[in-house]
């Protein structure tokens, strides 16, 4: 029977971190994951926060040539309601940085991400399913899908929405949907977009355009599900023109270059997010629709807490308790992002004109205080980041 000190089930993007950064880190580490032939073609904005990491964990130099700056987010209000927002801008340099991000086809990041695993000599790769998970006081034990039986000190549970990992370890979940699914596809364009994102808001979802590198821009799309039906049967030609449309042709012609996809939206959070020899990230413990930019950034947030609490210091073997201390510690930030989007995500969906009222009032309230906005602004790429911003001036001012 084969021992590890840590087990990081799923190989999706947040369980090939984990593994990649928890060996680094000098961990022993299984990363079991059946072989996956499902194509994705969505693209991930990864905020400075998240970039840095990649940067330490050596990967970002070649993920980066397929990555896009995101130095301008907009939000446009593009309803036809009686109370619309204001258009909002947030410029990267008020904050001092090139860019608040970048913009990462999947595939890209993947197939990076499965090089740097296949590499590190502390990642032994076992390309089956788990059957069942048994956790004890000292260890855990994972049946896998050939009858056989490996032993860890500690899980990493990054096996999904349906995740084996939670349910083995008792820990119950809650979950809500929405009328909306989310059309996702990459369109050429024949204006440059200048490195500028922008995200319309309208009566069914936002409809977010992100820049790629060239004059090619990713785009997901909410609309109900009967619509993103619509949608996807459309000829190339006319959903390259709604899609421009749309968009007011603020970035000149649209051309759709591959088949899109569409994604049901819907929310999930675990009731904890560790416990024990077990910690749950990604979408094993939290997941929400693409609002903000939020999803994955959260899941590196998980994976550079794992690697604070799990990195060996004097030889010392994995508490018995390191769940909860992840727990802890995952709790208000994990919880803060998943009901702000879900707020945020109603917002848009209600004809209930008080609710119309607060959200434009508070969309130009961020416009015409830029204090206010620069705080937001950092505590989206980083959370604590604003508050330490402000501190820092408020110290610096007491010093004078």
């Amino acid at each position: 029977m084969q021992h590890f000190e840590i087990a990081v089930v799923g190989g999706g993007l947040a369980g090939s971190l984990a593994a990649l950064a928890l060996a680094r880190a000098g961990r022993k580490v299984a990363l079991i994951a059946p072989v996956s032939e499902k194509a994705d073609e969505r693209t991930t904005a990864l905020m400075d926060q998240s970039i840095r990491f990649l940067e330490r964990l050596g990967v970002w130099d070649d993920i980066a040539p397929s990555a896009a700056a995101l130095s301008i987010m907009q939000i446009i209000d593009g309803t036809k309601r009686l109370l619309r927002a204001p258009t909002t801008q947030f410029r990267a340099q008020d904050v001092g940085l090139y860019a608040f991000g970048y913009n990462i086809p999947n595939k890209a990041l993947s197939g990076t991400l499965d090089a740097a695993v296949t590499a590190e000599p502390n990642i032994t790769k076992i390309t089956q399913s788990v059957q069942t998970v048994d956790y004890s006081a000292e260890r855990a034990a994972i049946t896998l899908s050939d009858a056989s039986t490996i032993t860890v000190d500690f899980i990493v549970g990054a096996d999904g929405r349906k995740s084996k990992t939670r349910d083995a370890a008792g820990i119950g979940v809650r979950r809500w949907s929405y009328s909306q699914s989310a059309l996702v596809l990459n369109f050429a364009h024949t204006l440059p977009h200048g490195n500028v994102s922008t995200e319309f808001h309208t009566e069914t979802g936002p409809f977010t355009q992100v820049p790629l590198p060239g004059l090619r821009s990713s785009l997901v799309w909410v609309v109900t599900p009967k619509e993103a039906q619509r949608l996807v049967a459309l000829p190339v030609k006319d959903l390259s023109q709604a899609i421009e449309d749309r968009m007011q042709s603020m970035l000149g012609k649209v051309t759709v270059e591959d088949t899109p996809q569409i994604w049901p939206l819907s929310s999930l959070m675990a009731d904890r997010f560790g416990k024990g020899r077990l910690a749950l990230i990604g979408e094993a413990a939290h997941a929400f629709p693409p609002i903000g930019a939020q999803g994955l950034n959260l899941s590196l947030r998980d994976v550079i807490t794992l690697s604070e609490l799990l990195a060996p210091i004097g030889g010392r073997p994995i508490p018995a308790d390191a769940g909860d201390r992840f727990n802890r510690r995952r709790r208000p930030d994990v919880m803060s992002r998943t009901f702000g989007v879900d707020v945020l995500n109603r917002s848009l969906l209600s004809d209930f004109l008080p609710v119309q009222m607060l959200r434009a009032a508070g969309l130009h309230l961020l416009g015409s205080a830029p204090p206010l906005r620069n705080l937001l602004m950092r505590e989206g790429i980083e959370p604590g980041r604003g508050f330490r911003a402000v501190l820092d001036t408020l110290r610096n001012e007491v010093r004078r």
